[in-house]
């Protein structure tokens, strides 16, 4: 991270404030965007360490809520005035935006994927009968049985909270043969070397938003979000706001774990259509409604909105609004 420029580098305007949680990979996150910002802004930018519900509790987060918990008290702090942007991983943030708040960039995506860090080197493929495999996601645990299930494997998946060492840490002191963690959160932290291998989507879908940071701004602070609409990434707000519409028309009539990405493909030379994929499932893997949808590629937040509704509304036909009651690990 860049140090933060004094006041009289930039004619003498106060440092931005950004909230952070204080967690190593989120301060990565934050000072990845406090150096976008200071681009697009030519002012200087402090990190505000804050703490969040999900940081102190020891529950696991299928059972305190998951969305929001990491978001809660920076939303606050914003609204207060103590920050003028804040920093999330954007598959932290609920669905609803609230009032007073506007999602001002989405930066351009890191890898979307899940990865595996297993024991020995291995493979998914490769772990032994079985093999204990750590994850605080109940999208992850469905996805992982129904892939061991088809491969013939006896897995067992092991709910677990912590930081990234602490995950991998499990790992490395045999306590559990594999855990699985988002990709992105590797790259950033410099730790992608240690991934076993990257979990393809045909197999895992990942979490609406994975891989995306959302800055958030006040809505009244006008002037600063136009500044901050300069680091948006078009394709990215576009996927994201597909997936992540999915999951709300999902969420309201489904409590299962929800999976979902949007592709962008191409011909190498330009982006032509997009790829929406969404899975819902059990946690024992047993039962998965996975579809997806293919198209032109909207033209518009709204109009993602609406393939993602649209998806939604054909997968809880399919049976996903009888697949209630399975958020908990």
């Amino acid at each position: 991270m860049n140090p933060t420029p004094s006041p009289a580098a930039s004619g003498g305007a106060p440092p931005l404030r950004l909230g952070t949680r204080r967690s190593a990979l989120a301060m990565a996150q934050s000072g990845l965007v406090a150096d976008l910002v200071r681009e697009v802004t030519g002012r200087p930018v402090e990190l505000v360490e804050i703490t969040t519900y999900g940081d102190t509790s020891r529950e696991h987060l299928a059972q305190i809520g998951g969305a929001g918990v990491f978001v809660s008290a920076l939303r606050e702090a914003l609204l207060r005035g103590e920050i003028d942007l804040a920093v999330h991983s954007l598959k932290d943030l609920p669905t609803a935006q609230p009032e007073g708040l506007t999602l001002a960039a989405v930066p351009r995506r890191e890898d979307p994927r899940d990865a595996l860090i297993a024991r020995d080197g291995l493979a998914f493929a490769q772990l032994p009968p079985g093999s204990r495999i750590g994850t605080g996601s109940p999208r992850r645990a469905a996805q992982l049985n129904a892939w061991a299930r088809s491969l013939g494997l006896d897995i067992e998946t092991v709910p677990i909270r912590g930081n990234v060492g602490t995950r991998i840490g499990y790992v490395r002191s045999g306590r559990l043969d594999a855990v699985v963690l988002a990709a992105a959160g590797l790259i950033r932290l410099g730790r992608i070397g240690e991934a076993t291998e990257l979990l393809d989507a045909d197999h895992v879908l990942p979490a609406p938003g994975q891989g995306a940071l959302a800055v958030e701004c006040a809505a009244s602070s006008v002037p600063l979000a136009a500044r901050l609409a300069e680091i948006d990434d078009p394709s990215t707000r576009v996927a994201v706001t597909a997936e992540r519409s999915l999951l709300a028309a999902l969420e309201a009539g489904c409590s299962a774990p929800v999976g979902a990405l949007a592709d962008l493909l191409g011909d190498g030379q330009a982006v032509t259509e997009m790829r929406l994929r969404g899975v819902v499932g059990t946690l024992d893997g047993t039962t998965l409604v996975q579809l997806s949808t293919t198209g032109p590629v909207p033209a518009s937040p709204s109009a993602a909105a609406d393939l993602g509704r649209v998806l939604a509304a054909e997968m809880l036909a399919k049976g996903a609004a009888g697949l209630m009651g399975e958020r908990a690990l």
